[in-house]
C-alpha cells in the first residue's frame, strides 16, 4: 500500500468548511507549524476567525496533533534528538532534531530504493506520507526546540512522492518561516526532480546521494535507484546549482573498502572539482545483518583532507544520534521487533 496519508488540502477543505477565507486559512496554519495555539497570532482576536472555526478549533488541535505524536525521544550526545512519531494510521516514522536548529523529516513509511547499506530500505515501502504528515513532524519537533533549517533526508525517497513533498515545501517556504535555502531536498536522483523543482515558487536546496563515481557500483549500492550515469547526475546538478545559486550537497555515506579507496578519490575529483559543490562524506552508522563497517576516524580525515587538497569543497558529517543507535530507520525497526515479540 503506498497511497499517501492525509495531505495539506485535506486542512484547507476544513478550515473552508469553517468559513475561513485565505487570510484565515493562513493564520491558522502558521500557527500549527510554529506549534503555537491555533488562534495565536496578530490578527487572532475573538472578531477575526469565523464564529464557528473558532468553536472548532480546539477539537481540530487534537486531530492535528495526532498527525505525527511523539512515542519516543533519544536524546544524542552531539545535542541531536530522535524521535519516533506515530501515524494516524498506527504506522510509525523517525524524524531528527540536529543540533544548530536543524530537523531532519521522513517522507514515506520505509522506502522502495532498497539502499544495501541502509535499515530503511531493508524495510521496504508501506505507503507515502501525506504532505500534511510531512509538515506535522515540524510541528511536532517546534514543540520542541526552534528549528529553522528543514532537510528531507528521514526515512524514504523524496522523488518518489514528489507531489506531496513539494506541497509540503510550498508551505514550509511561504508561511512557515523557513528560508528557502533551509530547505533541503534530498534524492538518490530522479530526472523528474529536475524537472519539478526549478518550476516552484519555493525553489529548496537540493542534496544529491552519490555514494560512488563508478555506475556499476552505485547500481550495486543503490539497487532500486533510477539508472543516472554519475556524471549525468553530476551534470544536472549542477545546472540546478547554477540556476538556484545555492550548491549541491552531495552525500556520500563512507563504506569501508567499497567507496573509501584511490580510485573512489580520482573519481570524486573528476567529476566535482570546479563545480558549485559540497561534498559530505558521512562516516557509516553500523546496522546489525548489514556487513559493512565503517571505516577508521583516521582514514576518513585523509580521504576529506585529500579531496579539498585537490580542489573539492569537503565536510565531514556525522549521522545525527550514533551514540544511541538511531541511524535512519533503526528506531522504527525497534519498535516493530518489539511489537511482534510482545504477548498478545
Amino acid at each position: 500500500m503506498t497511497a499517501p496519508g492525509l495531505r495539506l488540502e485535506h486542512l484547507r477543505q476544513r478550515l473552508r468548511a469553517l468559513g475561513a477565507k485565505p487570510c484565515h486559512e493562513r493564520l491558522v496554519l502558521r500557527a500549527w507549524m510554529q506549534a503555537r495555539p491555533l488562534d495565536s497570532g496578530p490578527r487572532a482576536a475573538e472578531d477575526f476567525l469565523p464564529g464557528r472555526l473558532r468553536e472548532a478549533l480546539p477539537a481540530m488541535a487534537v486531530q492535528w496533533g495526532a498527525l505525527a505524536r511523539l512515542r519516543s525521544s533519544h536524546p544524542g550526545q552531539d545535542g541531536s534528538e530522535r524521535l519516533l512519531a506515530d501515524l494516524p494510521d498506527g504506522q510509525s516514522v523517525e524524524c531528527v532534531l540536529l543540533p544548530r536548529d536543524g530537523l531532519c523529516v521522513s517522507t514515506q513509511v520505509g522506502c522502495a530504493v532498497g539502499c544495501a547499506f541502509c535499515m530503511t530500505g531493508r524495510q521496504g515501502l508501506a505507503r507515502h506520507l501525506g504532505s500534511a504528515e510531512i509538515v506535522a513532524q515540524v510541528a511536532l519537533a517546534r514543540s520542541r526546540r526552534f528549528v529553522k533549517k528543514v532537510v528531507f533526508m528521514g526515512m524514504g525517497e523524496p522523488s518518489h512522492n514528489l507531489d506531496e513533498v513539494l506541497d509540503a515545501i510550498d508551505l514550509l517556504g511561504t508561511e512557515g518561516a523557513i528560508a528557502h535555502k533551509n530547505l533541503v531536498f534530498s534524492t538518490v536522483g530522479d530526472r523528474r526532480v529536475f524537472e519539478r523543482l526549478p518550476r516552484g515558487r519555493v525553489k529548496p536546496a537540493l542534496a544529491l546521494s552519490l555514494h560512488s563515481t563508478f555506475a556499476g557500483q552505485r547500481e550495486k549500492l543503490m539497487r532500486h535507484a533510477p539508472r543516472i550515469d554519475p556524471a549525468e547526475l553530476v551534470a544536472l546538478g549542477e545546472a540546478y546549482a547554477r540556476a538556484t545559486h545555492y550548491p549541491i550537497q552531495y552525500q556520500w555515506t563512507l563504506l569501508a573498502g567499497v567507496n573509501d579507496t584511490d580510485e573512489e578519490v580520482d573519481g570524486i575529483v573528476r567529476l566535482l572539482a570546479g563545480k558549485y559543490a559540497v561534498m559530505n562524506l558521512i562516516a557509516y552508522n553500523a546496522v546489525e545483518g548489514l556487513p559493512f563497517e565503517r571505516p577508521s576516524a583516521g582514514r576518513t580525515k585523509a580521504m576529506a583532507q585529500r579531496l579539498n587538497e585537490r580542489g573539492v569543497l569537503t565536510k565531514l558529517r556525522n549521522s545525527a544520534g550514533q551514540d544511541v543507535e538511531g541511524g535512519c530507520g533503526q528506531l522504527r525497526a525497534r519498535a516493530i521487533r518489539l511489537r511482534q515479540v510482545a504477548p498478545a
